[in-house]
């Protein structure tokens, strides 16, 4: 999905000379912490609500602070993993879209951005999680679906990422089956390293109930 299909046209934009009151007027009545600064259709900058409150005077423009305005925007023709990615590396509530000649197109908020991202990654769908750590040279997408395949599962989402510090590779499978024992048990056989996993554990409670039959069956 593209950035420009993510845009909140209800949130408003400010100008040079609206007064730094009503800056903080909007992002208390939006319940947003940014706000985007544009002057004759171009994009100028995000301005904060912190900076907002360390002025000294409310009935001043925001111009005079326009030198703390952040300069974080997408292009509308970026996917929206970019929006992501801006809204953490400058921690904003809001992420401006912009067209190649700095146009200001709107924004998208972060709450926008966490839905889209709960159904980019499947967290919608039913089924169970396996997550796993390995070394890199370990790492095999065609072995990992051949395992998951040959319990008559499918991979839904796959993610990974590396510890900075160790090089590990941490793995999450998202399998369209709730019930993952023999899965989990599938990957163990074969030297995976299953750290932790979610879903319905029906092998081990079969292995359970015959365990439980035999005994009451002995009993006899």
């Amino acid at each position: 999905m593209l950035t420009k299909n993510l845009i909140n046209n209800n949130i408003p934009r400010l100008q040079l000379q609206d007064s730094i009151a009503k800056a903080l007027q909007l992002i208390t009545d939006f319940r947003i912490t940014h706000l985007p600064v544009v002057a004759d259709d171009k994009f100028l900058g995000l301005i904060s609500e912190d900076d907002l409150l360390d002025a000294e005077d409310e009935k001043l423009p925001i111009e005079v602070l326009q030198n703390t305005f952040i300069p974080a925007a997408v292009r509308e023709d970026d996917h929206f993993l970019n929006a992501v990615n801006s809204s953490i590396l400058f921690d904003t509530s809001v992420v401006p879209v912009i067209n190649t000649a700095n146009e200001f197109a709107g924004v998208i908020t972060t709450n926008d951005l966490l839905k889209t991202l709960g159904n980019f990654s499947g967290a919608n769908e039913i089924g169970g999680i396996i997550v796993m750590e390995m070394e890199r040279s370990q790492f095999a997408i065609s072995e990992i679906s051949r395992i998951v395949e040959s319990n008559d599962c499918t991979i839904l989402h796959l993610n990974t990422t590396t510890d900075p510090l160790t090089g590990i590779l941490t793995v999450t499978i998202h399998i369209n089956n709730k019930e993952i024992a023999a899965i989990v048990a599938t990957f163990e056989r074969y030297d995976y390293d299953v750290t932790y996993y979610f879903g319905t554990e029906k092998f081990e409670n079969e292995v359970q109930s015959n365990y439980q039959n035999l005994m009451n069956y002995l009993d006899i």
